[in-house]
């Protein structure tokens, strides 16, 4: 089981994505959306004419299919849920796209919603933990936060496009990032292409 969250970045499109490409393979997802992510959601995805409140209805809408079964979902400020336990046997946690409220939380232990509290357990059970920070520029505080998560365990992903990929639509990029995500998760996917395949 994977733990997907989704904080108030800009950029929610790449956790939905990614949770959409787990459940295609077959994992079960855990979904948490920060009460910020949901606003981002309805104004980026649909222009605040729909406003979804669950994970389920965002997939339903987007017509993609899944075993609904695999998908569970918790409210953020749940710290009751099963997956606030380190006795919860999840894979991994990515929290995509990462704010940098939250991920100063996390650099600094600091546990006060199911979000930050999954990722300090992921942390101290030694299991993975994905960062997708979305801000740009940074500044010291943001990269000295990076760094106290990355020497603490996380792996930080920069949702940075590639080029080499010849990428087409908005689309191919956010397909490179999730498939980056998928790779440190080390799990089989084909949103976009090696370099050097065929050679």
């Amino acid at each position: 089981m994977y733990v997907v969250a989704i904080t108030g970045a800009s950029g929610v499109i790449y956790g939905i994505r990614l949770i959409e490409e787990l459940l295609s393979s077959g994992k079960e997802v855990s979904a948490i959306v920060s009460d910020a992510a949901w606003k981002i959601i309805h104004f980026e995805l649909f222009h605040n004419c729909k406003k979804p409140s669950t994970m389920k209805e965002i997939i339903s809408l987007r017509g993609r299919g899944y075993h609904p079964n695999n998908l569970k979902e918790y409210n953020n400020k749940n710290l009751f849920s099963p997956i606030a336990s380190g006795t919860s046997r999840f894979e991994a946690v990515v929290i995509i796209p990462c704010s940098m409220k939250t991920l100063s939380g996390i650099a600094s232990g600091y546990a006060d919603s199911l979000i930050s509290r999954v990722a300090d357990v992921a942390l101290k059970e030694r299991r993975r933990l994905i960062l997708v920070p979305r801000e740009t520029p940074l500044n010291l505080i943001h990269l000295e936060n990076m760094l106290k998560a990355g020497n603490a365990g996380a792996d930080i992903l920069i949702p940075a496009p590639s080029f080499y990929t010849f990428p087409v639509t908005v689309d191919d990029m956010i397909n490179y990032i999730v498939g980056k995500a998928l790779d440190l998760l080390n799990i089989e996917h084909s949103l976009f292409e090696r370099w050097g395949k065929g050679e």
